[in-house]
């Protein structure tokens, strides 16, 4: 079905107002050639007010044959309504949103009012916008215009500039019209408008002008107006004869855009006061419905013929819709008007919009039309501020509310609303206003709920940013609820106990010890224990208490944690597989990762992925499966570059030094090390493993102290202590490799799994000698091959062979180090398996290179893609996985199969086989 609206001819001729605008033109010209050839385009087209954007946005309308056209403008007073400029761009095309995959369908529906639901992910908003402009695009190219694009509500210029970010091989082409390319539309390509030269600039102003004007006035308005178009075709007509004849009303104080909208203050000026009333009303109403802008006039006791001077100045177009010339003429208008005219005009359009249809718009009138204290109209905001929450304005909940503030007499009342914004504020990711409606009850009389909730907000904002601040902050939030809310308070005490943990500075050890004596005195849950109670327990006493009192407690809170509702996993599931990593229980870890991450995809929950794309990925990389790790990377990446989160680069560490890549995991060390000490331990501990794997004992030993250092971290802490009791042995330091080992049997001997009990008896073997340690070894191997790790198991292989060798049972060696050789061949432990095939050289045997499927012609996305279609989705699916289009996926495809030589993705099995070598017999 073709969408509905008028295809745009034009010719060829560059239209007179945009003399001097050759170059601009012509990259006008490139983007609609690049847009009809099937490449998908972006474009930010910015300068000061009045430099003639619009007009070249016009000439892209002239020049945009055979295209579809959609239009939208951002208005000023309507920033704060989520979506609005979205809506206003999609409205032709939403009798096709039921086309859309289930999800984005729900997504983009909830968000424009439609239906009601969960609360959308903005980035699903995005891919369902990008998805439906796709397909609209796949009858006849698509030309979206934004005029205005700095005035666009947050939502939409976020939807938008992700839309923008993501075009590939559709047929869309997405032009913004905008004064400063803003955060939202960053990165995407920009063309500059400046103004005009001398030359053109005098041209374009002889053609204004009704007659001769003295020399030197053309000198000083070329020159003050910096060539800008409407200026130079503006300020002639704003100026009296007088005025124009000596240049004595051009003032270099006032910028260019106050010097416009001057002029056209003096015009308005000229005209009746009912038309200046009718066009305040305009200004007012955003949408520029005419049936409503004439109900308020009404109102105003104003005739709609009123219009016509207005219409007759060139100041006002009045059709489908009521247009002002230039949005400088809005501003104008409505900068002028009298705080009383602007509040009566703000009044009518209230009575003027349907309350049933439009509460939200309605809202917003009644409250531009009251300036002091009113609880009506304060109580409006507040629900608004609750619809705007649940189709995911975040921003527009927090503005409703902040205004809301305003009109709130009573001083309590008044503090939860400020404490409501600041909460929207903080999870729209606004930090910066979120802390500054908290200082607006800076000495008010709190009760102790508003003071904890205040404590909360700030200690959550100090997490965000990563602030050493934040663990005490939300220790003392966590103190003041919990007498009044105790099952809120445990979940601010373990996000304190994570901010205090992970943040791996020495002195986080004082904070982290007080959060776990408070965790410990709190009384029980009333029911009994939750999974997040069983959890915050058993951390709590793995700090007070250590690894043999709270294991009991984190393997039950493990088997609770395995299948916790999605809205848990998104206020601390972050958390969850904290119990499971410190019992040594990596399947319960990846069960619970892979399920949370599964739940995520399923919400539509993009901006908290990241984060258990890593906690999945680092799972993974314990069971050697690389292929999942890098795809899981990539899709991680692919998310963080849409919504910017930001994660630490943990299972790329534990992946490049296992694979023994020195290279990648010195970047990543870097990366790690730059992200703060926590981050930093990772590093160490990878790179203990890499210096293993080599051979370079010595710096294994430097690294793994490192990485074990850390008295009040107990993950890597742990898991490092294998690789120096490995690098101590070799080095014959036999009192540091003892030590070692002590401390890894005070982790290991509490959980008593099959993976804690192997790495300890493979670690115990390397301080004994004859019968015991061939049977620590023999233990270790039987032991992991029960479990998933086959990298560990490889390893015992490994160490079992090399035992035998210096015990010169070189046939038994070759047996032990010829299945390691050919697990770490299998899995992509190059390191490994080159310091095995070394082993087996000198046990005599002559090691051949096995042949491998190369991958590194495709990048990471590609091998993505690639492994997705493999695994049976469509291209649909996989797009909406890694916010692309069907079509954009397609494109990758076909350069996939071009890379791997390959007809179709029938062949992907052949080329890109599924993981997994068999575990060999012991």
């Amino acid at each position: 079905m073709a969408l509905p609206g008028r295809r745009v001819g034009g010719h060829r001729r560059v239209p007179a107002d945009l003399r001097g605008r050759g170059g601009e033109c012509g990259v006008i010209d490139d983007f609609l050639g690049a847009v009809r050839a099937g490449a998908g385009r972006a474009l930010v087209v910015h300068g000061e007010p009045g430099v003639g954007k619009t007009a070249l946005l016009d000439h892209l309308v002239e020049r945009a044959s055979g295209c579809r056209l959609a239009r939208a403008a951002g208005v000023e007073s309507e920033m704060e309504l989520a979506y609005a400029g979205l809506h206003q761009l999609l409205t032709p095309m939403l009798h096709r949103v039921d086309e859309l995959p289930g999800p984005q369908c729900a997504a983009l529906q909830t968000a424009f009012g439609l239906r009601s639901g969960p609360v959308p992910d903005r980035f699903l908003v995005g891919l369902a916008t990008l998805s439906l402009l796709a397909e609209v695009a796949e009858e006849h190219p698509l030309i979206c215009l934004v005029d205005d694009a700095q005035w666009l509500d947050h939502a939409s210029a976020q939807v938008l500039g992700f839309v923008g970010r993501r075009l590939v091989a559709e047929c869309v082409g997405l032009v913004f019209a905008t004064r400063g390319a803003g955060n939202d539309l960053a990165g995407l390509p920009e063309l500059r408008v400046g103004g005009l030269g001398d030359a053109d600039a005098r041209a374009l102003l002889a053609a204004a002008l009704t007659g001769p004007l003295d020399a030197q006035v053309i000198d000083r308005l070329v020159a003050e107006t910096r060539g800008n178009p409407l200026a130079l075709l503006e300020l002639p007509q704003g100026l009296t004869p007088a005025e124009l004849a000596g240049g004595f009303a051009l003032p270099d104080a006032i910028p260019l855009s106050g010097r416009i909208e001057e002029s056209f203050r003096r015009r308005l000026d000229a005209l009746p006061a009912e038309t200046g009333t009718l066009l305040l009303a305009a200004a007012a109403e955003p949408v520029g419905d005419p049936v409503l802008v004439w109900r308020a006039i009404e109102r105003l006791g104003v005739p709609a013929d009123a219009a016509t001077p207005a219409v007759e100045a060139g100041l006002l177009e009045v059709g489908a819709r009521v247009r002002f010339r230039h949005p400088l003429v809005r501003s104008a208008v409505y900068r002028s008007a009298s705080p009383q005219a602007r509040q009566r005009a703000h009044l009518a359009l209230a009575e003027a919009t349907d309350a049933g249809t439009d509460p939200d718009r309605r809202a917003w009138h009644r409250a531009h039309a009251t300036l002091g204290p009113d609880e009506p109209v304060a109580a409006e905001l507040e629900r608004s501020a609750a619809r705007a929450r649940a189709r995911g304005g975040l921003a527009a909940a927090a503005a409703f509310l902040r205004r809301a503030v305003t009109l709130t007499a009573d001083p309590a009342r008044r503090t939860d609303r400020v404490l409501a914004a600041a909460q929207a504020s903080f999870r729209a990711g606004a930090l910066d206003p979120t802390l500054a409606l908290l200082t607006t009850v800076d000495g008010a009389a709190l009760d102790e709920s508003q003071r904890a909730r205040v404590e909360m907000v700030r200690g959550q904002v100090a997490f965000a940013v990563g602030s050493s601040d934040a663990a005490p902050l939300l220790l003392r939030a966590a103190s003041r609820l919990a007498p009044l809310d105790l099952g809120l308070a445990r979940e601010i005490y373990l996000t304190a106990w994570g901010a205090a943990s992970t943040g791996g500075h020495s002195s986080g050890a004082g904070v982290l010890l007080e959060i776990c004596r408070a965790v410990r005195a709190l009384p029980p849950t009333p029911g009994g224990p939750r999974p997040l109670d069983l959890l915050l327990d058993g951390l709590a006493a793995l700090i007070t208490d250590g690894r043999a009192t709270a294991t009991p407690t984190l393997q039950r809170a493990a088997a609770g944690l395995a299948d916790i509702p999605v809205d848990h996993v998104l206020r601390w599931g972050w958390m969850a597989p904290a119990a499971s990593n410190a019992v040594w229980d990596n399947d319960g870890a990846l069960a619970i990762a892979t399920r949370q991450v599964r739940l995520l995809r399923d919400a539509g929950a993009l901006a908290e992925l990241p984060l258990h794309l890593s906690s999945l990925s680092l799972a993974c990389a314990w069971t050697g499966d690389f292929d999942t790790v890098a795809a899981n990377i990539a899709e991680a990446d692919s998310v963080a570059a849409v919504t910017g989160s930001r994660f630490a680069p943990y299972s790329a560490l534990r992946m490049h030094a296992l694979q023994g890549r020195e290279t990648e995991l010195s970047v990543a060390i870097e990366q790690a090390e730059a992200a703060g000490p926590g981050v930093a331990l990772y590093g160490h501990w990878a790179a203990a493993v890499l210096h293993n794997g080599l051979a370079h004992y010595r710096d294994a030993v430097s690294a793994a102290t490192t990485a074990t250092s850390n008295t009040f971290e107990h993950w890597v802490s742990a898991w490092a202590l294998p690789e120096l009791v490995e690098a101590a042995a070799r080095v014959a330091d036999e009192k540091l490799a003892r030590d070692a080992l002590d401390r890894l049997a005070d982790t290991t001997r509490p959980a008593g799994t099959d993976a804690a009990v192997g790495i300890e008896a493979r670690s115990r073997a390397l301080v004994s000698h004859g019968a015991r340690a061939e049977e620590l070894y023999r233990e270790a191997i039987d032991r992991l091959s029960r479990t998933t790790l086959r990298p560990e198991l490889a390893r015992a292989y490994l160490l079992y062979g090399e035992w035998l060798r210096r015990d010169r049972r070189r046939l038994d060696a070759r047996v032990r180090l010829r299945t390691a050789h050919d697990m770490f061949t299998a899995i992509g432990m190059d390191a490994f398996a080159a310091r095995s095939a070394r082993e087996l050289a000198a046990t005599g045997e002559r090691v051949r290179k096995r042949a491998t499927v190369t991958r590194g012609a495709l990048t990471a996305q590609e091998f993505l893609i690639a492994r997705l279609a493999r695994d049976g989705l469509s291209n649909p699916e996989i797009g909406a996985r890694l916010f692309l289009s069907a079509r954009t996926v397609k494109y990758h495809l076909g350069k996939v199969f071009t890379k791997l030589d390959i007809g179709s993705r029938a062949h992907l099995d052949r080329v890109l086989p599924g993981d997994g070598a068999a575990v060999p017999p012991h």
